[in-house]
C-alpha cells in the first residue's frame, strides 16, 4: 500500500473549498463533504471497464464498482488528477476525457466507514493495456456497456452506491451525449 500521503479538498454545501485535509484521516463515520471524481472508462468495442477494489482497502473493499475514482489534489486541475489516478490505478493513458455529471454528488457507508462526496463523472476511452495496481485494484473486466448498464438499473448487478446512482443519470448511449459544460462543476473543482 501507498505511503505517500494525500490531502484532499473539503467542500462547503455549495462547492466551494473550505480547506483540506489528510485523507488517510478524512474518511471514517463522521466523512466531511469533499471533491472526488469518478471515471469510466470504455474501450473501442463500446465495453466499460468494471473493477474490484482491493479487499485490503479502508473504505468499500472488494466490491465492484465503475474504472476509476479519486480524489483531486488541492490546486490540481480535474481533468489532470483523473488522468493521473487511472495512469497509477490501471497503467493506461486515457484518450477523449469528457465530463458527463459535473454535479454529482453523493453519500454512502459500509462498516462504519462514510463517503461523502461532490463527485464530477467522466467518460474516456483507454488506450493500452491495463496494468492494474493491486493495491487498488483486486479485479478488472470489460463488460458491453448497454447489459452493464441494464444489470444495474435492474438490481441483478451488485456494484457501489456510487456507481449504482451515476449509472442511473448516465445517459444509454455514453458516446452520443454532449459533454457537459465546464462551468456546471462545482466551483472548487473549476
Amino acid at each position: 500500500m501507498s505511503t505517500t500521503r494525500e490531502s484532499v479538498v473539503l467542500l462547503d454545501e455549495d462547492g466551494r473549498a473550505a480547506g483540506t485535509a489528510d485523507k488517510a484521516q478524512v474518511h471514517g463515520a463522521h466523512t466531511p463533504l469533499h471533491l472526488a471524481f469518478s471515471c469510466y472508462l470504455f474501450d473501442a468495442a463500446g465495453s466499460v471497464l468494471v473493477t474490484r477494489r482491493a479487499l485490503h482497502k479502508r473504505t468499500f473493499p472488494g466490491v465492484w464498482t465503475n474504472s476509476c475514482c479519486g480524489h483531486p489534489a488541492p490546486g490540481e486541475a480535474l481533468d489532470d488528477a483523473v488522468r493521473r489516478r487511472v495512469r497509477q490505478e490501471l497503467g493506461t493513458p486515457i484518450a477523449d476525457l469528457r465530463l458527463l455529471l459535473p454535479r454529482f454528488r453523493y453519500r454512502a457507508e459500509q462498516d462504519g466507514v462514510v463517503e461523502n462526496e461532490m463527485c464530477p463523472v467522466f467518460v474516456g476511452t483507454a488506450l493500452t493495456a491495463l496494468t492494474p495496481d493491486p493495491d487498488e485494484v483486486e479485479e478488472a473486466r470489460w463488460e458491453p456497456w448497454q447489459p452493464f448498464r441494464a444489470a444495474v438499473l435492474d438490481g441483478s448487478r451488485e456494484v457501489s452506491t456510487w456507481c449504482r446512482e451515476q449509472v442511473l443519470e448516465l445517459p444509454e448511449d455514453v458516446w452520443r451525449a454532449p459533454a457537459a459544460p465546464w462551468e456546471d462543476l462545482p466551483e472548487a473543482a473549476r
